[in-house]
């Protein structure tokens, strides 16, 4: 009887049920970068399921706009350092020598094939150690059908992993005449994306544009302000009136080490007091930086800087340190 009693008081205090209770993860949430990116080639589905079966917390997908409006999942507004499409398509650079995704349709895209991320002047792989450049077979998609992947995978294997969605360069597409934030909402309200209860998190590096969707045009979704300049740390008080949280790069949060220590700018306990969550990007056990094991920087960020959640491209080797650490 003891435990029942226990059992219900968890309940009442954490407001939550049965089955919340007991599926409930660490506090601190792991973000697929790109999906499960550091295995197999960024943004592909095939990348997002393996991120998937590594439960994870949330899966990343950065939106570009076609040239027919259909959102796709990719990086850059750029092509040619991920896709063939200097083979396929070699006429539709444009003056600068690039290819931009808003200047193909969706049909047009899905022809292309997608690699390992490289450098498109010299064709060098820029993670050689990653998955090789030229083999296998992977394809852009939509939005629309890694969010249908998703929540497929949740229902057959009885998970709740959240989408964590990115409106890329706002600017560009409004100077293309389109409505990038538009019809990204529209698409998260049609799947089921609405509240902050909704497990979807959407982020933009562009603070004016975050602002917009939350005051112009009512999201009430958790909102994500990244940075990326060291002047828009000082901005939290702003960042505030909007968002929910803000996604700075990992090193802001360092300051210098002290008697072989790591002491911390105040950036996540200025945060914190505004009530602002703290999920900073990109941890990468393929370069490691100033630490000697990946362990070791998630040890110092995670626990000892007391972030709530990382972006990472190796999510299961997070996802295996938060485990052992409960």
């Amino acid at each position: 009887m003891k435990w029942k009693i226990v059992f219900l008081l968890l309940t009442v205090i954490l407001g939550c049920s049965k089955s919340d209770v007991m599926n409930q993860k660490s506090p601190k949430i792991v973000i697929a970068h790109r999906g499960a990116s550091g295995y197999l080639p960024e943004h592909t589905l095939e990348t997002k399921a393996m991120a998937h079966a590594m439960n994870v917390d949330f899966i990343e997908q950065d939106l570009v706009l076609s040239k027919d409006d259909i959102p796709i999942v990719i990086h850059d507004i750029y092509l040619d350092d991920v896709t063939n499409v200097s083979q396929i398509f070699p006429n539709k650079k444009r003056n600068d020598g690039r290819f931009y995704v808003i200047d193909f349709t969706f049909e047009e895209l899905k022809t292309l094939n997608v690699f390992e991320r490289f450098d498109p002047k010299t064709g060098k792989q820029v993670y050689p150690n990653r998955f090789p450049r030229g083999k296998g077979s992977f394809r852009l998609h939509s939005l629309q059908e890694e969010i249908e992947l998703i929540q497929g995978l949740n229902k057959s294997t009885n998970k709740n992993i959240g989408i964590y969605p990115e409106i890329k360069a706002p600017e560009f597409h409004q100077k293309e005449g389109k409505k990038l934030s538009e019809i990204v909402l529209k698409i998260l309200s049609d799947y089921g994306y609405k509240t902050p209860k909704d497990r979807c998190i959407l982020q933009c590096f562009d603070s004016k544009e975050l602002e917009r969707i939350r005051k112009e045009l009512h999201t009430e979704l958790f909102l994500v302000q990244l940075i990326e300049f060291p002047e828009e740390t000082k901005k939290l008080d702003y960042f505030a009136t909007f968002a929910d949280g803000i996604g700075p790069w990992y090193r802001q949060i360092l300051d210098k080490k002290v008697d072989e220590k790591w002491t911390f700018t105040p950036l996540v306990s200025d945060a914190h007091k505004l009530g602002l969550k703290v999920h900073p990007y990109t941890f990468k056990a393929d370069q490691l930086g100033e630490f000697s094991t990946f362990n070791e920087l998630l040890e110092i960020l995670l626990i000892k800087a007391n972030v709530d959640g990382v972006f990472t491209d190796f999510p299961d080797l997070v996802v295996n340190f938060l485990n052992e650490k409960k």
